[in-house]
């Protein structure tokens, strides 16, 4: 009996050790999480007496902990780390599994995967900020260009000098300075993303408070324009709400017509000098993919050249209610199980889901030292209870020995 009783504590000494084994063999590996082994003491159940002094020990669970693990940064704008509860969601030509480990990168598609090829799963972008979030698919980044928008709006917060002089020359010409009082310029762009020089030049006239604009777009003359005029406190007065639409002005590159509307909102005439406060265009150009980032809410967004940014999705989460419970399948990932439950999908920095934290992966939860002292401990039982089975084995040959 004794022997069998030490014999089952060696072998949970050795599953003790070997757990410990992995743990310290996963102690670099990126979203692992350590096991811990838990023993129950065994006993032969009977009917005769309540006194029994217990058959040995069994592994009763080797139990997965799914605690934080440290957050380390990188350069890597496809290292993703959870900072919470949650995993990423994978597919394997539809076969789902679950990890924390977040060192992703891009096949040769385009899709966003993992080192074993399965590929990140995001629900798809709806546009207006708004997600699918019915079902996740594949991630998938964007190789191509960034279409070009034509600029349907300037804005120019300006303020033109109240004391301002008339100028010498009554005849408008863009070579004469003394035909103009001030000017200033912005790009635009067409519906294929030429750029164009738009000029304004304003002239001041003989009536009070009132400005007279003169537009060239590539050193040709735009219609549609009128006058500016302003208030006795110098602010706007005219055109109503600030907006002086142009006239569609043809271009050379194939493009629709221009059509910018001149947005005078901010403008003032106060009696300092000429100044531009702010000027812009809400056109761009084609523009090529410079990078993707991914905020802490999920969202993956691909930048562009041209100074825009498209939404690409939104990562995907899951979680269970039985993490613990999850199927180990290898490469850090784990798959679910009767005892995890089924999986419950949501988006980051929602309900019980954490935050993704953008370059940067989560570090193994090992604790090295205390693994060491496990397997200082574990050593200790596997040589006492051989030492059991040397003692019982002295006390055998000691009764076979009696005559």
């Amino acid at each position: 009996m004794v022997f069998a009783v030490a014999l089952s504590g060696l072998n949970a000494a050795s599953e003790d050790l070997g757990v410990t084994a992995n743990n310290v063999a996963n102690v670099e590996t990126t979203g692992f999480k350590k096991s811990r082994a838990e023993f129950a003491e065994v006993f032969a159940t009977g009917t005769q007496s309540v006194q029994q002094s217990g058959s040995g020990v069994k592994t009763a669970k080797i139990s997965q902990q799914f605690t934080q693990g440290n957050i380390d940064f990188t350069d890597n704008a496809l290292d993703l780390a959870i900072a919470g509860e949650g995993f990423f969601v994978l597919s394997d030509n539809g076969a789902r599994s679950y990890s924390r480990a977040g060192a992703f990168g891009v096949d040769n598609n385009g899709f966003v995967v993992n080192a074993q090829g399965a590929r990140l799963q995001a629900y798809p972008s709806a546009g207006n900020g708004l997600f699918n979030t019915g079902t996740p698919e594949d991630l998938q980044l964007i190789t191509g260009a960034s279409p070009p928008s034509a600029t349907g709006r300037a804005e120019l917060g300006l303020n033109l000098p109240a004391d301002a002089p008339v100028p010498v020359n009554p005849v408008f010409d863009v070579n004469d300075p003394s035909s103009f009082s001030h000017t200033t310029s912005f790009t635009a762009y067409d519906s294929l993303g030429a750029p164009h020089t738009a000029t304004v030049y304003f002239i001041k006239d003989a009536a009070p408070n009132t400005w007279n604009t003169e537009v060239r777009i590539d050193g040709l003359p735009a219609t549609g324009n009128g006058p500016v005029t302003f208030n006795p406190d110098g602010s706007l007065n005219t055109p109503l709400g600030g907006l002086m639409p142009l006239d569609p002005f043809p271009v050379t590159t194939g493009a629709d017509p221009l059509a910018v509307g001149l947005d005078f909102a901010n403008t003032t005439q106060f009696g300092n000098a000429f100044g531009v406060n702010s000027l812009s265009q809400d056109g761009f150009t084609t523009g090529r993919l410079t990078g993707v980032s991914v905020a802490e809410d999920g969202v993956v967004f691909a930048r562009f050249t041209n100074g825009q940014s498209q939404e690409l999705g939104k990562l995907a989460l899951a979680n269970f209610v039985n993490p613990q419970g999850l199927q180990q399948i290898g490469d850090t990932t784990w798959g679910e199980a009767f005892q995890s439950g089924d999986a419950l999908l949501g988006e980051a920095a929602t309900a019980s889901f954490g935050n993704i934290q953008s370059g940067a992966l989560e570090a193994s939860n090992v604790d090295l030292t205390a693994e060491l002292v496990s397997m200082i401990t574990a050593q200790r039982n596997f040589q006492a209870n051989a030492q059991m089975i040397s003692t019982s084995d002295t006390v055998t040959q000691t009764i076979i020995n009696i005559r």
